[in-house]
């Protein structure tokens, strides 16, 4: 399903061996992110940290908030909005906080600057009818001063301060019928504040929420969805304030464990139907690009889940664009079928350029985009796809 923030205690070349055998957690959604930051953070060894194995006892809303016994958490929000007053006026979104842990244990007195863990965020923001893609991040200290993981009981799930130069904070919380999320960044000139509804209950993605990445025992994730969130609220770009509604996506993973050796990037599909079904569907790649690894859920408009194992998808790319910032080429369009659903479907993005560019390291770029679904050539949903590990150098540590 992804990153990178400012967090770091600097750490030069010892930070970039680290960075080198980074042992977190792994999913896809926004995942790149995570490997890359981690570059500025001492690592403690996975088996400090609470593996990930079958059988956890799943609890809401406590599961909403943070579990610093495993190493790495996010929290991942995908959408396609509409302006109120024009509804031919398109928009789509991304906003992602991630928990990153540093030490298992809390670190000793002593300094104000002493951290447990980190909180870094993504946030996207796409102008469909200007086709235009803007993307801010942050990287902090999980401290006092700079960002936070607040406690179930508390309304507030996380919150870290904006970008430099701008004076809002990033927040997360939950009410009771849903996530509320908010960001600004001022040098990007955008900015969001919106509010989410359940329109159908969480799904937990693979048997008991475990998901696997792999064969080992430890390729795995903690791993929950809600699929269908109304959403309104406001968007700002260049200094123009929207009233917006619409529909997002929410993924929930967290864990301790990295993903196999030799496992290069990941294509990742969130895709809401109009027949009322929802599909998700991942494939992690080796370094020569085939699938290692493929998994999928569908739920039906009742709400029931069938998860999908890797011979009963097919994903075709039938078209490819290639980033002039990064170099990378991806594939922008596919076939995808699922026999047992009866289910064929094109895809194929909103805008070709959604691709996330860090300015705090060069080598980080992934896509992250709006799609639109098709089938026969009639519109038949929409949703978010992500693509990790393409280009020469991107290549998260996994």
């Amino acid at each position: 399903m992804t990153i990178s923030r400012r967090r770091g205690l600097r750490r030069t070349q010892a930070c970039i061996a680290s960075f080198a055998s980074f042992a977190s957690f792994a999913s896809f959604a926004s995942f790149a992110s995570f490997a890359s930051f981690v570059a500025f953070t001492s690592v403690a060894s996975a088996q400090e940290w609470s593996p990930v194995r079958d059988g956890y006892p799943w609890s809401f809303p406590r599961d909403h908030y943070s579990h610093p016994a495993y190493k790495t958490e996010w929290w991942y929000f995908t959408g396609q909005l509409v302006d109120d007053a024009d509804t031919t006026r398109r928009f789509g979104y991304q906003f992602t906080f991630f928990r990153v842990g540093v030490a298992p244990n809390q670190p000793r007195p002593g300094s104000d600057w002493s951290a447990q863990m980190l909180i870094m965020g993504h946030a996207a923001v796409g102008d469909f009818g200007a086709r235009r893609h803007y993307f801010s991040e942050v990287l902090y200290r999980a401290i006092p001063m700079l960002g936070a993981f607040r406690p179930e009981g508390d309304t507030l799930i996380a919150w870290s301060r904006g970008p430099a130069g701008t004076a809002e904070t990033w927040r997360l919380r939950w009410a009771d019928t849903g996530f509320a999320f908010s960001m600004a960044d001022e040098r990007q000139g955008i900015a969001f504040d919106l509010h989410t509804r359940a329109e159908r209950p969480l799904v937990l993605q693979g048997p008991g929420g475990v998901s696997r990445k792999g064969a080992s025992e430890n390729a795995a994730s903690l791993y929950y969805s809600m699929t269908r969130l109304a959403t309104s609220g406001t968007m700002t770009i260049d200094g123009r304030t929207f009233r917006v509604r619409g529909r997002s996506w929410m993924d929930k993973e967290f864990g301790s464990n990295q993903l196999e050796r030799g496992q290069k990037g990941w294509d990742w599909f969130s895709l809401q139907l109009e027949d009322g079904r929802d599909l998700m569907l991942y494939m992690l790649r080796d370094t020569l690009g085939a699938t290692s690894w493929a998994s999928g859920t569908i739920v039906g408009r009742d709400g029931s889940v069938r998860y999908l194992d890797r011979g009963q998808f097919i994903v075709r790319p039938t078209a490819e664009w290639t980033s002039d910032s990064s170099g990378a080429r991806y594939p922008s369009q596919w076939t995808i079928e699922v026999p047992g659903e009866q289910l064929s479907i094109d895809v194929r993005p909103v805008m070709p350029d959604q691709e996330n560019r860090s300015r705090m390291l060069r080598l980080l770029f992934y896509w992250e985009g709006a799609v639109l679904v098709t089938r026969n050539g009639q519109r038949f949903g929409q949703g978010y796809v992500e693509l990790v590990g393409y280009g020469r150098g991107m290549r998260p540590a996994l």
